[in-house]
């Protein structure tokens, strides 16, 4: 992997944005419990949904960093068969 593209801080900051995330939601979930004296079920609703987000939110990123890969390769193989090699 070359990491003069950045990406080794773009993977750190999709981790950091999916802690992040499950923080939120978790604590989030926590507060509405203890408005609403329904403790543990905003919680887990906090810690499933903010999951779910994180992962989707991860998912897209990943799936648009592959694309974006993908058409480097492509431009690169037809860059190398324009020139004979």
């Amino acid at each position: 992997m070359d990491e003069s593209d950045g990406s080794l801080a773009k993977y750190a900051g999709i981790g950091i944005q999916f802690a992040v995330s499950l923080i939120a939601f978790l604590f989030g979930g926590q507060w509405l419990d203890r408005k609403l004296g329904t403790s543990p079920v905003f919680l887990m609703i906090g810690v499933f949904v903010g999951s779910g987000a994180a992962f989707y939110s991860m998912y897209r990123k990943l799936m648009a960093d592959q694309r974006s890969a993908d058409s480097r390769d492509a431009d690169s193989r037809k860059d190398d068969q324009g020139r004979g090699s």
